[in-house]
């Protein structure tokens, strides 16, 4: 029984007859362009975030104090 269900399973049959619909060569080509784009994207993002230095966190500071005192006008 066990030997029959592992041909079943690896023959590629679905059981009860369910059918898929195949996927076009344009539609398999477009989703392997998306998958290969959205990869190269993630290579491109950098790894970790930069590491401010205590003069950019100070200027940045006062920046956004000066944004928020402007829009308590």
């Amino acid at each position: 029984m066990m030997l029959a269900v592992a041909a079943h399973a690896q023959s590629g049959k679905r059981p009860d007859g369910a059918r898929e619909r195949q996927m076009s060569r344009e539609e398999r080509q477009r989703m392997r362009d998306d998958v290969r784009d959205a990869y190269r994207e993630r290579q491109d993002r950098p790894q970790k975030a930069r590491q401010m230095s205590p003069e950019e966190r100070g200027k940045l500071r006062r920046d956004i104090e000066d944004a928020n005192r402007n829009l308590q006008r």
